[in-house]
This record gives structure tokens, C-alpha cells and sequence, in this order.
């Protein structure tokens, strides 16, 4: 049994520059990522893409989900229709890093329009890099189910 980290990864046409670089990036530091598209630049639906990554990641077939959108909120909301997924859009290193500390998120949403593309990949390796703390904020999560 690998001990590779599973990476299930998708975006709209928004999205789509960005979510080719973070699916590289991601493959050079040694995870194994699933692509659940889209595959280029011209016009898509992102619950398209979203649902499949979303999926991937509650039935565990992924350890987590990168989303990318030009706002990152279309792809949050239908990721987080999914009863297992917690994701989180996230602009700056620090909410990726709490994100995952204070929510144990298991997606993050990368708003492609809004941040350089720098940023985007020290989002998304803080994002795989910081573990949930539990605790008090383990009986926070569990009040999140409805």
C-alpha cells in the first residue's frame, strides 16, 4: 500500500491556468493527483468539475481536494453540498493554514481572479502541510453535520 498522498484536483475555464500549474506543482513535490478537469481554457459549468472532486475526497478515494474558480464561491458552495466535504475558500496563507487547523477543511478553493499564482502555491502547500488540531475545534466540526 502506497503512502502517497492523494490530490483530487479540478477547476472551471476560470480556473483552468491555475489548476494546471497547482497539478504540476503538486506532481513535483510527490503526490499523486487526480485530475477531474476541466482540460482547457473555453467556457464550462464548474459544478461539473466540483462534484467529482468533492466526491473523490468523501469516499476517500482522495486524502483531499484543490478547487479552482474565478471567485473560488461557486466551487465552494457545491463542494460543501457533499455531507463529508468542509471547503474552504481561502485568499492568504494564513486562512489556508486555519482552514485546516480550526475546521479541519478537507478542500481548498483557490479564487484564481483574485490572487498571483505565487500565492496560489504557498496556499495550497500550507494548505496540505498544516494538520487539523482537534480539540476544541474537533467539537466545532462535529456540529457542523446537520
Amino acid at each position: 500500500m502506497s503512502s502517497t498522498i492523494k490530490i483530487a484536483i479540478g477547476a472551471d475555464h476560470a480556473g483552468f491556468e491555475y489548476k494546471e500549474m497547482l497539478r504540476e506543482m503538486l506532481a513535483e513535490l510527490g503526490y499523486e493527483v487526480n485530475d477531474h478537469g476541466t482540460y482547457s481554457a473555453s467556457s464550462v459549468d464548474y459544478p461539473d468539475f466540483a462534484h467529482p472532486v468533492a466526491e473523490a475526497v468523501e469516499s476517500k478515494a482522495s486524502d483531499l481536494g484543490v478547487l479552482v474558480c474565478g471567485s473560488a464561491n461557486g466551487v465552494a458552495i457545491t463542494a460543501n453540498k457533499h455531507q463529508q466535504i468542509r471547503a474552504a475558500i481561502c485568499w492568504t496563507t494564513e486562512i489556508a493554514a486555519l482552514a485546516r487547523q480550526h475546521n479541519n477543511a478537507n478542500v481548498i478553493c483557490v479564487p484564481a481572479r483574485f490572487v498571483s499564482q505565487e500565492l496560489a502555491k504557498e496556499m495550497v502547500k500550507t494548505f496540505l502541510n498544516t494538520a487539523f488540531e482537534g480539540g476544541r475545534h474537533g467539537d466545532r466540526v462535529n456540529k457542523m453535520a446537520c
